[in-house]
């Protein structure tokens, strides 16, 4: 079934790895060592827990968003990479630092578990878990900064000051031992949603392991990795994934895992956080939610207009990508066009930063989605969200296979045949098309543009240049006394 991340009670979240080592007693039985992994997998909630997050900085400076925000100094990173002028000081750290946090977490856990008295088939699903991981960290470290150092054990403080940089060939080379190391010992499916929700399987690791093949250019290897988690297009894969009949289903608060949902990461509204631990390692809510819905908003009365909650505005929709999806039966899903409601006067809402009138409608909450907990209403929000999915992974393996052929074509004709579109012509670029608006929102984008060399042409108006912003700046505080140097022409 689904695969990716539970959520960490707080307990989990502040056991040991906060620094470069734990304590020589700790991990003494079954469950700190599964404590231990939790911890791993709690740092997979950077894609949306906290302000800097990878869906809305990721959607930012791809063509399809604006930075949006109250101003146009709201969120210094967000706003730099909308229009390219980021650099060391403005580069949000977190983007270095919680990865590699994760890198030294999932480090620590393969150190002290082979001396754990436990069952040795859990710990062996226990260390695989701990190497996908690991290798995930390492992907989005080098896909988002290229030049990176490589930690394959636990460092003390003084020694992560002499690390060098290594090239990306011997980074790719360790993400793809890990995860070969890794699947024969995950479980095939994930069966146990209630409990184990999230976790990796057999699956999603070969998803991951083919999405790794395909970001170097090795078609072949990702085609057979993605061949065997997809199976016969539009039917159930034999790791059980199938596409979801309803396309806005995908983006229900109250989904919860599915089976379209190969890597995803579950959210909760019971966390309690306010903003005295937000960012502290606490997040558990949505984070991202809050940022795209709307300032001001309200409905007028007898109105009936959705009821969203509002939030900062944030990745406002281009008019480019508001027109590139008309006529397409995923649209209502994927955009809010509060400026046409407030026309016809069924609602109000603030125009903020770039404003266009068009919001990211598939992480908009509604009212109704507003947590009763404690803590802060805006930082609790509870929608899974999905690393990968099984039409992302559809059209990638269409993508490994050069773009043409039988299994090509049924793959792009099913994830279009689930929205009612008709068959086209199979190519790279019809499904180039597809995915920016089967994924729109999704924080894809720019990493497809910059993958397939399309960047440096769609993103000029922005200020992309190549040879730059192919990658991110290292930030400044990672080069001082340190042997890493900053990435070119930064």
């Amino acid at each position: 079934m689904t695969s990716f991340i539970l959520s960490c009670s707080k307990e989990y979240i502040e056991l040991k790895p906060q620094g470069t080592f734990l304590e020589d007693n700790y991990y003494a039985d079954a469950d700190q060592a599964y404590s231990g992994l939790v911890a791993t997998y709690d740092i997979m909630g950077k894609q949306t827990k906290t302000f800097e997050n990878m869906i809305t900085m990721m959607n930012a400076g791809s063509d399809d968003f604006n930075a949006g925000g109250g101003g146009p100094s709201d969120g210094a990173g967000l706003q730099s990479f909308n229009d390219y002028t980021i650099d060391a000081s403005t580069i949000p750290p977190s983007f270095w630092n919680d990865y590699f946090q994760g890198v030294n977490r999932a480090n620590v856990l393969l150190e002290k578990l082979p001396l754990v008295p436990m069952d040795d088939g859990l710990k062996a699903r226990f260390t695989a878990e701990a190497k996908t991981l690991r290798a995930y960290y390492y992907f989005e470290l080098i896909r988002l900064f290229g030049n990176i150092p490589l930690i394959t054990v636990p460092l003390l403080t003084n020694e992560i000051y002499n690390v060098p940089q290594v090239t990306p060939a011997e980074v790719y080379m360790q993400i793809e031992t890990d995860l070969t190391e890794a699947i024969p010992d995950l479980p095939m499916t994930i069966t146990d949603l209630e409990n184990d929700g999230g976790r990796f399987s057999q699956g999603s690791t070969k998803a991951l392991l083919g999405k790794v093949y395909l970001y170097q250019g090795k078609n072949e290897q990702a085609a057979e990795q993605f061949a065997a988690v997809n199976g016969t297009p539009g039917a159930t894969s034999p790791f059980g994934y199938k596409l979801v009949d309803n396309y806005a289903d995908l983006f229900s608060s109250t989904v919860g895992f599915n089976t379209e949902g190969i890597i995803e990461i579950s959210s909760t509204s019971a966390a309690n956080v306010d903003y005295g631990n937000w960012g502290g390692g606490q997040n558990e809510g949505n984070t991202a939610n809050q940022m795209v819905g709307p300032r001001g908003f309200s409905l007028t009365e007898g109105s009936d207009a959705p009821d969203y909650a509002g939030g900062w505005s944030f990745n406002t929709v281009t008019t480019d990508l508001y027109n590139a999806m008309q006529d397409d039966p995923r649209m209502d899903a994927t955009i809010a066009d509060l400026a046409a409601l407030q026309a016809q006067g069924k609602v109000n809402y603030t125009p903020a930063n770039q404003d266009t009138g068009y919001f990211l409608k598939k992480f908009m909450p509604l009212k109704s989605d507003v947590t009763t907990g404690g803590g802060a209403t805006e930082l609790n929000y509870a929608q899974n969200v999905y690393v990968m999915r099984l039409s992302d992974s559809y059209l990638m393996e269409a993508e490994a296979l050069g773009g043409n052929g039988a299994r090509a074509q049924a793959l792009l004709d099913a994830v279009r045949d689930r929205v009612g579109l008709t068959s086209v012509p199979v190519s790279l670029d019809a499904i180039m098309t597809e995915r920016r608006l089967e994924l729109a929102g999704e924080g894809h984008r720019w990493f497809d543009l910059v993958r397939t060399g399309r960047a440096a042409t769609v993103l000029s108006s922005r200020g992309f240049k190549a040879g730059k912003n192919e990658v991110l700046p290292v930030p400044l505080n990672e080069l001082e006394n340190t042997l890493i140097v900053q990435n070119p022409n930064y």
